[in-house]
C-alpha cells in the first residue's frame, strides 16, 4: 500500500468508478429500509414488534464487520486486490436475499430474509469505506466519501420510489390478505440486478495499491493466522481505538438510533397518522406505503444534492467537518419533528428534504473525521469496529428502546417516533462539541 504521501489525487470520474458500487448497496438498504416494514405488516405484525423483527440485521452487522475488515486487511489477491474479494462475495448473496425477500410467506421467513440480506451487505459495505481511505491522501478524504454520499442519494431515491413506479406502469399494488403485492416484488428483483450490476462495475474499473512492503505483509499475515489470533486483535483494537473514534461514537450512536427508528416506525407512522390507513390489505394503506416510499425518495435526492454541493466545495476549499456535520444533523432532527405538525401530505417533502442533509453528512462527515485519526494499516479493522457504533443503537432500539422512549416521553400515538428520531438526532448534533482534535475536524 502506498504511502500517505505517495498517494497521487485521483479524480472525480476514478472516485466515482471505485465508489460506484455503494448505488447497488444502498439499493439494498433503501428497499430494505423503506419496505421490510411493510412486509412485516402485510404478514401480521403488530407495529410495535416490528424493531424486534428487524434485530437480526444489527446483531449480524456487529459481528460481520469488525471480522471482514480485520480479514480485508490481511488479504492480497494479485488480480482482485485486498478490497474487491468481499465486495464480490457481499454481492453474491445480497442479490439472492433482496431478490426472495418479499416472497416471504410467514414472518420468519421475512426476518430470516432481512437477517441474510444486511450481513451481505455488510460484507460488502465496510471495505467499501476502506477503499477511500485506502486510496485517497488526506486531503481528498472528505471529497471521496461525499462522492460515496452523492452515490448513495442517487440510490435512496430510486429505490425508494420503485414500488411507486411498478403502480404507475400497471404492476398490481395491493393483493390478497397476507401476500406481499407485485409491485414490491418486481422493485426487489429490480434491485438485486442493481446490486450486482453496480458492484461488479467497481471491481472491474478500480484497481488497489499493493501493501508498501509485500514481504513484511505475508510475515505479519502469517505470524497472525488463526482464528483466535482473529479475536484477539480485534478485541485489542477495541481497546486501542483513538479517543476521536470513542467521540464519534456517540455522535454515530444517537444518529443511527434516529434512523433505524425511522426505518421501523416510517410506514406504520405516517400511514396511520396523515393517510388514517391502517388495514394492510386496502388499497388505501398500499397506496399511503408507495407513498411513503416516495417521501424517503426525497431524502435520497436531497442526500444527493447536499452532497453534490459538498463535492463541489471539498474539491475546491478546506472545510471544519465538525461544524458541518452538527448543522446537518440539527437540519435533520428539525425535519423529523416536524412530521408530527404536518397538515398537507405534500409537506412531508419538506421534512425528509432536512432528513437527507442529516443522511448527506452522517455517510460521509464520520468517516472522513476517522480516517484522518487512524494506522492507514488497519483502516479496515478501524472501519469495521466503528461500524460498531451504528449496529449498538440499532440491536438498542429494536429490543424496546424505541417502544420505551417514545411512550416515555411523548405518548401513545405512533407518529411519535419520529419526534423521538428527530430529538436523537439533535443530540447527536450536539455531541459533536465533543471532539476537538484538529487533525479529525479539519481537512488536511
Amino acid at each position: 500500500m502506498q504511502t500517505e504521501q505517495d498517494k497521487p489525487k485521483l479524480s472525480f470520474w476514478q472516485i466515482w468508478n471505485m465508489s460506484f458500487g455503494f448505488l447497488g448497496i444502498q439499493f439494498g438498504f433503501a428497499l430494505q429500509g423503506g419496505f421490510m416494514s411493510r412486509i412485516f405488516q402485510t404478514l401480521g405484525a403488530d407495529k410495535d414488534a416490528i424493531p424486534l423483527l428487524w434485530i437480526a440485521a444489527p446483531l449480524t452487522g456487529l459481528l460481520v464487520q469488525p471480522i471482514v475488515g480485520y480479514l480485508s486487511d490481511r488479504t492480497w489477491h494479485v488480480k482482485f486486490g485486498r478490497r474487491r474479494p468481499y465486495f464480490l462475495i457481499g454481492a453474491v448473496f445480497s442479490t439472492i436475499a433482496l431478490f426472495f425477500a418479499p416472497y416471504s410467506s410467514a414472518l420468519w421467513m421475512a426476518a430470516g430474509a432481512l437477517w441474510i440480506l444486511d450481513a451481505s451487505i455488510n460484507i460488502s459495505m465496510e471495505p467499501f469505506r476502506a477503499l477511500v481511505a485506502d486510496k485517497l491522501p488526506d486531503s481528498q478524504r472528505s471529497y471521496g466519501f461525499v462522492v460515496q454520499t452523492l452515490i448513495i442519494g442517487i440510490g435512496t431515491w430510486i429505490a425508494s420510489n420503485l414500488p411507486w413506479f411498478m403502480t404507475q406502469v400497471g404492476i398490481p399494488n395491493t393483493a390478497e390478505a397476507g401476500v406481499i403485492p407485485d409491485s414490491v416484488k418486481f422493485a426487489f428483483a429490480v434491485g438485486a440486478v442493481v446490486l450486482f450490476g453496480s458492484i461488479l462495475y467497481t471491481i472491474l474499473t478500480t484497481e488497489e495499491y499493493p501493501p508498501e512492503n509485500m514481504e513484511e505483509f505475508r510475515k505479519k499475515n502469517e505470524e497472525s493466522k488463526g482464528f483466535f489470533n482473529g479475536i484477539k486483535e480485534i478485541f485489542s483494537s477495541i481497546a486501542e481505538m483513538p479517543l476521536v473514534m470513542k467521540q464519534l461514537g456517540v455522535v454515530q450512536f444517537f444518529s443511527w438510533f434516529a434512523f433505524f427508528t425511522m426505518w421501523s416506525f416510517a410506514t406504520p407512522a405516517i400511514t396511520e397518522h396523515v393517510f388514517g390507513a391502517t388495514d394492510t390489505s386496502s388499497a388505501a394503506y398500499n397506496n399511503a406505503a408507495d407513498s411513503v416510499g416516495n417521501y424517503l425518495g426525497t431524502y435520497g435526492l436531497v442526500s444527493m444534492i447536499f452532497a453534490l454541493i459538498l463535492a463541489f466545495i471539498t474539491s475546491k476549499v478546506k472545510i471544519n467537518r465538525k461544524l458541518v456535520h452538527m448543522l446537518s444533523l440539527f437540519a435533520g432532527g428539525s425535519g423529523f419533528i416536524l412530521i408530527y405538525y404536518i397538515s398537507e401530505p405534500w409537506m412531508l417533502h419538506i421534512c425528509f428534504a432536512l432528513v437527507g442533509i442529516a443522511w448527506a453528512s452522517i455517510l460521509s462527515m464520520p468517516y472522513a473525521m476517522l480516517s484522518s485519526s487512524v494506522n492507514p494499516k488497519q483502516m479496515g479493522i478501524y472501519m469495521g469496529i466503528f461500524n460498531m457504533f451504528i449496529v449498538i443503537p440499532q440491536i438498542i432500539a429494536a429490543l424496546g428502546g424505541i417502544n420505551f422512549m417514545y411512550k416515555l416521553l411523548f405518548g401513545e400515538a405512533v407518529v411519535f417516533t419520529m419526534v423521538l428520531a428527530g430529538t436523537s438526532l439533535i443530540l447527536a448534533g450536539l455531541s459533536n462539541l465533543l471532539i476537538t482534535d484538529k487533525a479529525a475536524t479539519h481537512d488536511g
